[in-house]
């Protein structure tokens, strides 16, 4: 049997303001998310904002290249 082509697929976003950070500062990790959005209705990269437990803020999360 051939491989289906869904169009639901899992994604990952991550934080943006965490993967800035200077080489010489501390990071505590990044943040990551995972989802699942439609490719035929969304085929733009996702951006939310969500809660990084690292910045102990609301930060903007995008989706992560494959």
């Amino acid at each position: 049997m051939p491989k289906s082509k869904d169009a639901r697929v899992t994604i990952a976003s991550e934080c943006t303001s965490c993967t800035r950070k200077e080489p010489g500062d501390e990071s505590t990790g990044i943040s990551r998310y995972t989802t699942r959005k439609n490719r035929r209705n969304t085929p733009t990269r996702l951006e939310s904002k969500k809660y990084c437990f690292c910045c102990h803020k609301h930060t903007i999360h995008k989706e992560l290249k494959k």
